[in-house]
């Protein structure tokens, strides 16, 4: 299964798995459906496993607007075990004008995803055998400041990106600070979590620019100092097992 954000649509979408993933028949089910972004940058799953439902929370209200940015897209998959595996694909509020500037708009979204999952597994959301994924770019970082804490310190999940050594935790690099942090998260249920010990994710760097000098590995085709890249942010991956 693939999450993705800044799709412009399901054709884009649709050409994406057919030039780069070896089609339909690599990736059968696919969804994505138009947020709130002007810029029609959406969130989307592609997925080798049936997609049973998909709901999107693009409408949950906020004063006179809407609480997410884009959307955050609820969809569910057939396992093949016969359970269902539920994830939530976000893409939050940047930190375009400053990180505390545009802080209160990613503490509404992150504390509205955690309500969305209590909604539909209860006070104890990662117990009981419950199999979710919240995941995404939550464009914030951890620490002092955080306005994804309402997330990334609940109990109820697990950030598999924190099993990796503290250096190698990064998946963004902003080049205007040369800073190397981690903006986007893969939290599993923590049932989901305990089921799966002791498998570590991977982050994929080689669409860096090369002036992301802290990773010294091989880079795609065409990949310049400061430009073409792939983007600043580094798809991470993990091998779930269901038994």
């Amino acid at each position: 299964m693939l999450c993705l954000q800044e799709v412009e649509g399901l054709d884009v979408l649709k050409r994406f798995r057919s030039d780069y993933l070896g089609g339909r028949r690599a990736y059968p089910y696919g969804v994505v459906i138009d947020g709130n972004d002007p810029r029609r940058i959406d969130v989307a799953v592609l997925s080798k496993l049936p997609i049973t439902s998909a709901r999107t929370w693009q409408h949950l209200p906020f004063g006179s607007w809407y609480v997410f940015s884009r959307d955050c897209l609820e969809v569910d998959v057939a396992m093949p075990d016969g359970s269902t595996l539920t994830v939530y694909n976000n893409h939050f509020k940047s930190m375009i004008g400053g990180r505390s500037q545009t802080k209160a708009k990613r503490v509404r979204q992150a504390q509205a995803v955690r309500d969305i999952v209590k909604g539909r597994f209860g006070t104890q959301a990662g117990q009981n055998g419950d199999q979710f994924i919240i995941c995404g770019d939550f464009n914030d970082y951890r620490g002092t400041g955080s306005g994804i804490s309402a997330l990334t310190e609940w109990r109820e999940v697990q950030d598999v990106v924190r099993r990796l050594p503290l250096d190698e935790e990064w998946t963004h690099y902003w080049n205007g600070g040369d800073e190397y942090r981690q903006l986007d998260y893969m939290l599993l249920s923590d049932s989901l979590a305990r089921a799966n010990p002791g498998t570590h994710p991977t982050i994929w760097r080689e669409g860096l620019p090369w002036r992301a000098d802290r990773y010294d590995g091989p880079r795609y085709e065409g990949i310049g100092s400061s430009s073409p890249k792939a983007s600043d942010h580094c798809p991470v991956t993990f091998d779930l097992a269901f038994h």
